[in-house]
């Protein structure tokens, strides 16, 4: 039975075509679909298949047409087969394979195909004898060849780079990290992806502890970073290395989201990364897909089946159940993603781990993000340096170079860097230990000082560092002792309205302030609030060592309040002027010691020593400024009220003509209402 809706990404896998051609033809053809993620009905989805068939038969016919009537294809076509040229592939074979070999678009395969009644997928296995007929279309003797053992990728053994080189930009891996709650299946679903897609095939099936490992699927790899939690994810942020393209948050289908489940969407959603769900356990008898999708929607994430955006893929670490849709989804969130990565670029990477290894001393597991790294590089790591002296992979095999998006382990560093520290080439040593002295020096005098974030008493600064005309958002943490407080609270900061800042809850949770709290609020500039909640004295210790602000609370409207009370005063104050009199210049007069005086008459109000001015001449402003001086007569007044005459001097303007106008006034500020 035919479906009555359709994901985009789907009908543009069956029809071979880019998502982003895809979405462009159906936004021409007038239909609704703003991603990739968008279904649209069964029945436009017919209209578009029915289209694009007849746009490629089209140009099938007048391909053939052309190859007819081309003299040449008559002298192609006297020539003996064994003279032919001969396309040599390896099985198994796929459409985007032959495509490819044939210097030909998968799309243009896929619409010959369908001329032939088969209808094919860009990742389709073709039958040996469907391949032939294809080659002899295209005038081309297909040889069979053996597969052999998959050699380095092509990433890995490219030209070298050096300075000066033109941009050579490459596709690069996804670098995607598992999130959730405990026990809801991260490590298990993982280790079942190792085993089946990483150590297959390799010799005694043992892989290296790289702190991240790389998946095949089919002729594109995954890379998977390992972390111990959400901490160690957001740590990693906090020191400006945002190592990850994709998240997959796991959920156990038998518990649904949970409270880590939430405090990992909102470590996801501040680090600005796609999210994938796996729904985990669906072999369990009390599997409940529809608590996940509640749970997720409450969360505000909403989920493809219930007519949202995010993907969920029910899946099982025992069984196996799911996986691969797993593994195509995360590909196909990277291929609209468009990663690459320059080849030409310096080096650069992040630290994963790094130890002191009995027999190999320093070593790192380092992250390939941009360049190529290369036996014999100078590089610079935080307070270390060194020259490489080996690259070894995730199987301990030795490696002279690594592409992006590739884990390696490194030996040769001056001493074991930190986790998440950026690691990048160098010119020469002698310059990489200089870098790294300096940067041991600025470590060492920050030591002593304690990090400065912000907080509710220094929120100029904060305010100072915002830029642009976008309105700036000041980031909070909330943890409270109950869910009803949270909900309560939530609700209420978010009606704290004002047209120049906003208040943004990044996190809320039930339960005392953590380590995990303190370091998310490193990374996104954070204030901490806790309602009737504790912190412990170490967790106290790390936020006054990080800067952090912790406020806590025992009464609602005391929280609102202080924070109202801080982001009003906060705000650039409105600045009203007041108007207080107006006066005509008559005469001009040039004292020797004071310089020039004009003589007015005061026309209406009061003119006052110090006061604001503006004079006009011909209802153009040419001079704002204020009162210096007021003379009547020759004697020093404060002020000089309508109908009389004065001499006035304004500060710093004596470029007075006859006729100028001469209006004063006060300024007045208003502190802006939320």
């Amino acid at each position: 039975m035919t479906p009555e809706k359709i994901r985009v990404y789907e009908l543009a896998r069956e029809l071979g075509m880019n998502n982003k051609d895809l979405l462009l033809l159906l936004e021409k053809e007038g239909f609704e679909a703003r991603s990739h993620s968008s279904s649209i009905d069964a029945e436009d989805a017919d209209l578009v298949r029915r289209q694009i068939i007849a746009e490629r038969q089209q140009q099938e016919e007048e391909t053939q047409q052309v190859i007819d009537e081309t003299p040449e294809a008559v002298a192609e076509e006297e020539t003996p087969a064994a003279k032919m040229p001969e396309l040599h592939l390896k099985t198994p074979i796929t459409v985007r394979d032959l495509a490819e070999a044939l210097q030909k678009k998968p799309n243009e395969l896929i619409g010959m195909l369908m001329t032939m009644n088969i209808f094919a997928a860009i990742n389709q296995v073709l039958d040996v004898e469907l391949v032939e007929q294809i080659c002899e279309r295209h005038q081309v003797k297909f040889v069979r060849e053996r597969r052999e053992k998959p050699q380095e990728k092509p990433v890995q053994a490219d030209t070298e780079t050096g300075k000066g080189r033109p941009r050579r930009k490459v596709g690069r891996p996804p670098v995607v990290v598992f999130m959730g709650h405990v026990d809801h299946g991260k490590t298990s679903l993982q280790d079942y992806i190792r085993h089946t897609r990483v150590t297959k095939g390799e010799s005694g099936g043992i892989t290296q502890h790289m702190g991240a490992s790389v998946a095949q699927v089919g002729e594109d790899s995954i890379t998977f970073l390992d972390t111990p939690g959400h901490a160690a994810f957001t740590g990693m942020r906090a020191r400006g290395a945002n190592a990850t393209d994709l998240a997959v948050l796991v959920v156990a289908a038998t518990e649904g989201v949970m409270p880590q489940t939430v405090e990992a969407i909102n470590h996801i959603r501040a680090a600005k990364v796609p999210i994938i769900v796996a729904m985990n356990k669906m072999d369990l008898p009390g599997a409940n897909p529809d608590k996940v999708m509640l749970g997720l929607q409450q969360n505000n994430i909403n989920p493809e089946p219930w007519g949202g955006d995010t993907a969920v893929i029910p899946v099982s670490a025992l069984s196996g159940e799911g996986i691969d849709d797993l593994l195509e989804r995360i590909l196909l969130e990277a291929e609209m993603l468009e990663l690459n990565a320059d080849l030409n670029a310096p080096f650069e990477g992040l630290v994963i781990e790094a130890q002191m290894e009995s027999g190999m001393g320093p070593t790192a597991n380092i992250l390939v993000r941009n360049g190529v790294l290369k036996v014999g590089d100078c590089l610079l790591c935080g307070q270390t340096y060194g020259r490489i002296k080996a690259i070894i992979d995730t199987y301990g095999k030795r490696l002279a170079k690594a592409g992006p998006s590739t884990p390696v382990k490194i030996l040769g560093l001056s001493g074991v860097p930190d986790a998440g520290d950026p690691i990048s080439s160098c010119p020469n040593e002698q310059q990489a230990r200089s870098l790294a002295e300096e940067a041991m020096s600025a470590a060492h005098a920050a030591s002593l000082q304690v990090e400065r974030s912000v907080s509710l008493n220094n929120l100029d600064d904060w305010f100072s560092k915002q830029k642009g005309d976008e309105k700036p958002e000041l980031a909070l943490i909330l943890k409270t002792d109950v869910r009803g407080s949270l909900e309560a609270l939530s609700d209420s900061i978010g009606n704290l309205k004002s047209d120049r800042v906003s208040a943004n809850i990044i996190h809320g949770g039930v339960g005392e302030i953590t380590e995990s709290d303190v370091v998310l609020a490193q990374a996104s500039e954070a204030i901490i609030l806790g309602f009737h909640v504790r912190v412990m004295p170490g967790i106290s210790r790390l936020a006054k060592q990080k800067g952090i602000d912790i406020r806590l609370y025992s009464v609602i409207y005391e929280l609102l309040d202080e924070l109202k009370e801080a982001m009003r005063g906060r705000l650039a104050p409105e600045i009203h002027e007041t108007p207080l009199g107006e006066a005509e210049i008559l005469q001009v007069f040039n004292v020797s010691k004071a310089g020039r005086i004009c003589g007015c008459r005061v026309q209406s109000g009061v003119i006052r020593i110090n006061a604001k001015a503006k004079v006009y001449r011909d209802k153009e402003l040419i001079y704002h400024g204020q009162v210096q001086t007021l003379k009547h007569f020759k004697e020093d007044v404060r002020e000089i009220r309508s109908g009389f005459e004065c001499g006035i001097r304004l500060d710093n303007f004596e470029d007075f003509e006859v006729g100028d106008r001469i209006e004063v006034f006060s300024l007045t500020q208003v502190q802006p209402e939320l």
